[in-house]
């Protein structure tokens, strides 16, 4: 699917706040209720608009600590890797997952009540998977940027 200007501006808009009316997207874009509605429909169901949700504070919600595991596998094989990605999404307190290039293979972004859940969390659950070797920690003092719009 093609953006136009329109387009582009109603992900903005929507990406800003997602609570906001059809009716005042509409008038914020310059377009009817129903072509509003109809373009927001289309960039639904191309999933360039994949879901609409609330952003928490952690902090507020329990979970104060936060800390980026950089975790190295010890081999590559596919059924070992498959095991360590399908054990990763099934955890909670592993909000964020990247497979990257460079020394780690994977970092983990990871919510946790305190130090002593999260050393729970390691010995628990990350050391305990087959195909991880090593993981190096870097504990989050504060948020800087995070739930950035994506320029469109």
């Amino acid at each position: 699917m093609k953006l136009d200007s329109k387009d582009r501006r109603i992900l903005d808009m929507l990406q800003r706040d997602s609570t906001i009316s059809n009716a005042e997207l509409a008038n914020a874009v310059g377009m009817s209720t129903s072509a509003c509605w109809r373009k927001v429909r289309a960039l639904e169901d191309a999933k360039i608009i994949e879901r609409y949700g609330a952003y928490l504070n952690p902090a507020k919600a329990g979970l104060s600590f936060q800390a980026i595991v950089h975790v190295q596998l010890t081999r590559h094989d596919p059924d070992k890797v498959e095991d360590f990605i399908q054990a990763v999404n099934r955890r909670p307190d592993v909000v964020e997952c990247f497979a990257t290039t460079g020394q780690a293979d994977y970092h983990l972004r990871v919510l946790c009540r305190d130090l002593v859940a999260f050393n729970a969390f390691l010995e628990g659950f990350l050391f305990k998977q087959t195909a991880v070797e090593s993981a190096q920690t870097n504990v989050v003092l504060r948020d800087i940027k995070k739930h950035s719009p994506i320029p469109v």
